[in-house]
């Protein structure tokens, strides 16, 4: 496999690993250096990437793993959840201010859920994957995947009922 033939492979969904990897570590530079080593990873065995049927689940996959063992790390003691990709330059300022306060308020009540739950949410609802993909990546069935969405998006939901509806009565 050329140089190349692997851009042109791992392009794609070079965000998307990014993405997950964000979800799970603490900061942008921590996801980029995750990215980076998945990618790494992926060039050192770039003879056996033919034989996988889906590089974009494998990468996922490792992306996952990688992140949670830096995160069971004696250095990774002090790293959060941070999500920051929702942008939309077509709203008021007010409209702007609310929807990034829904998105924080979002992402606070994701860093309590369990870490299974954090990255089902990711990959179905954020990176938009389909069961399937999901239970490769995850190693498991469907059916726990669909009740573990359930509940991680249940959580939120009843959280933000609770939190913007405090008060009114």
């Amino acid at each position: 496999m050329t140089q190349t033939d692997f851009i042109k492979l791992v392009m794609p969904f070079k965000d998307k690993v990014y993405r997950l990897a964000k979800r799970l570590l603490v900061s942008s530079e921590e996801a980029e250096d995750a990215t980076q080593e998945i990618l790494l990873k992926l060039w050192k065995n770039k003879v056996k990437i033919s034989e996988y049927k889906n590089v974009e689940a494998f990468s996922m996959t490792m992306t996952k793993n990688f992140c949670l063992d830096r995160l069971k790390s004696k250095q990774a003691q002090n790293l959060k959840i941070v999500h920051s990709n929702y942008q939309d330059n077509n709203v008021s300022l007010q409209k702007q201010v609310e929807l990034n306060d829904s998105v924080d308020w979002v992402s606070k009540i994701m860093e309590e859920l369990p870490e299974q739950q954090k990255i089902i949410l990711q990959l179905r609802d954020i990176e938009e994957y389909e069961f399937e993909d999901i239970a490769k990546v995850l190693d498991m069935n469907e059916t726990a995947i669909r009740v573990a969405l359930s509940r991680a998006r249940k959580t939120i939901r009843e959280k933000l009922t609770n939190t913007h509806s405090y008060g009114i009565k």
